[in-house]
């Protein structure tokens, strides 16, 4: 397996992923340049037991919440007001910010499941990363789905 097939094949999703868990554009790229590092180091540790994308969202999600463990940690600071509408970027549509705004308001297992299945992975992968049943995470994606549908019919999208 080449790294830089991997790395070229792998990186919008393991980035959507984690813009999923953190919802700020700079620290979903440096979550998944954490992600890219790891499977870089790793890569010769693989042993095919499952698929090479199922092992790099593993890989992604465990560094998306031991970063979230450790902001949680740390004392959080309000930003004045006037300050969050520069802080958003601009080259997001406004519905995919408020998309990933909701994903990120979810459980930590709910922004998982929801994020792989929005990268189209199939449930028997996502059962495999959660450590769930196949059946509990159908239930859990059509849940997740009326969560969001209903926040954005509450937001007027």
């Amino acid at each position: 397996m080449n790294f830089e097939t991997i790395y070229k094949t792998h990186w919008q999703k393991v980035f959507r992923l984690c813009m999923g868990y953190v919802n700020e554009t700079d620290r979903a790229k440096d979550l998944a340049q954490e992600t890219f590092i790891k499977v870089w180091q790793q890569l010769p540790k693989f042993r095919n037991e499952s698929s090479i994308g199922t092992w790099i969202f593993r890989i992604a999600s465990n560094t998306c919440l031991r970063q979230i463990q450790k902001d949680n940690k740390m004392p959080k600071s309000e930003l004045p007001l006037d300050i969050k509408d520069e802080i958003l970027d601009t080259n997001i549509e406004k519905d995919i910010q408020f998309l990933y705004q909701c994903i990120s308001e979810l459980q930590e297992v709910e922004r998982i499941i929801i994020s792989l299945e929005l990268e189209d992975m199939n449930q028997k992968e996502i059962a495999e990363i959660v450590g769930l049943s196949e059946g509990n995470v159908r239930v859990k994606i059509h849940r997740i789905k009326e969560k969001l549908t209903q926040k954005f019919k509450k937001n007027g999208n």
